[in-house]
């Protein structure tokens, strides 16, 4: 190698880095720049050449984005598996698909000269058995009856033996995916730690652009350290049951630091004492805490999904805390820190692949 040459990401990174790299990378020349070790189909892999990494947007691709736009529900369906997929020549398009797509919501907001953040990302997460399908299902159905367009990302756990998903989460909302105003996607894990997947922030972009302006991010059962879904929503909801364990459990840090509102769900029939038990337990810890945002104190609500009891109570406080971090720019600051985070994970993700595969690493020893 030339000393003279310098060692830039690999081209392949175009379409496994988020946008904000992405549209960096687009305008950069790449193929004079990169070294010819780099661009031989050996070091990229049998699978992977270079002209198929440099292909063109394909007619199907741009009759999938205007569809994608105009808010067609089958083609948000078929662009998520065309940006979840493995293939070269699908990420490829994948990536022509993502820059089509932020064109158009740039093009939009300009026109009609509203605030970038229209849209507003809610995470749920907790404990497996938290009831978490059920709140969403039941939400949904209650933002619907206000007029909103629902999309829910539902990420379920993968095998770490075989890498297969059950993919069940869409069975326990029967009402809110019949309904034409909203849609539910399954996403798995594929062995990504954190309580979501690979590409959420790109389905959840996706999501937005097909005319979604309330996007639920379902996560995995977590654990207390599982903190990553915070880095793609606006607002973190923590769905515990009752009896979820002493004042202690609460004060533990982790995904109790990073949660905006702690909702005690199945509050109802016997559970009812101790749901409330639970509500002054986790009060009683948050205000140990320090505060997450400096205008925004997390609150602790209760509720029943399965009777749809007080869905409209945690709905409020939602609005509140948007209101809140609108008016002193917190949302509009976190989403760019997500799209760093975002890069920064997807490009350490993309080096240990390359290092567990040993592709590249003799041409730059």
């Amino acid at each position: 190698m030339k000393a003279s040459s310098r060692l830039i990401p690999p081209i392949m990174f175009r379409y496994q880095l988020p946008s904000l790299w992405r549209r960096t990378l687009h305008h950069l020349p790449l193929k004079r720049n990169l070294p010819n070790a780099l661009l031989s189909t050996r070091n990229l892999s049998s699978s992977f050449t270079y002209e198929q990494l440099s292909a063109p947007v394909s007619e199907e691709t741009l009759s999938l984005g205007r569809n994608l736009i105009a808010g067609d529900r089958v083609a948000l369906s078929r662009a998520i598996t065309l940006i979840e997929s493995t293939n070269p020549t699908h990420a490829v398009q994948a990536q022509h698909l993502l820059e089509m797509v932020l064109e158009s919501r740039k093009e939009k907001a300009q026109q009609a000269g509203e605030d970038e953040v229209t849209s507003f990302r809610l995470g749920i997460a907790g404990p497996p058995g938290a009831g978490k399908s059920t709140f969403t299902e039941a939400l949904g159905c209650y933002l619907l009856g206000k007029d909103h367009r629902v999309a829910v990302i539902a990420v379920d756990p993968s095998s770490t033996r075989n890498g297969g998903s059950i993919l069940g989460d869409k069975t326990r909302m029967n009402e809110l995916s019949k309904d034409k105003r909203a849609f539910v996607r399954p996403s798995p894990t594929s062995g990504i730690l954190g309580g979501i997947a690979q590409h959420t922030n790109d389905v959840v972009l996706l999501c937005e652009s097909a005319g979604y302006d309330i996007v639920i991010v379902e996560t995995v059962g977590l654990g207390q350290s599982e903190v990553q879904v915070d880095y793609t929503v606006d607002m973190l909801m923590l769905l515990v049951p009752p009896a979820g364990g002493d004042e202690l459990q609460g004060v533990k840090k982790g995904i109790m630091e990073v949660a905006d509102i702690v909702v005690v769900n199945k509050a109802d029939g016997d559970l009812q004492s101790a749901a409330n038990h639970a509500a002054t337990e986790y009060m009683h810890a948050l205000q140990m805490m320090r505060r997450k945002h400096p205008d925004w104190r997390p609150r602790v609500k209760k509720c029943s999904a399965l009777r749809n009891d007080k869905i409209d109570t945690v709905w409020d406080t939602i609005l509140k805390f948007r209101k809140t971090m609108m008016a002193n720019g917190g949302l509009q600051n976190k989403r760019l820190q997500q799209n760093q985070n975002w890069m920064w994970s997807q490009f350490y993700e993309y080096i240990k692949v390359l290092v567990k595969s040993g592709r590249w690493l003799y041409s730059v020893s």
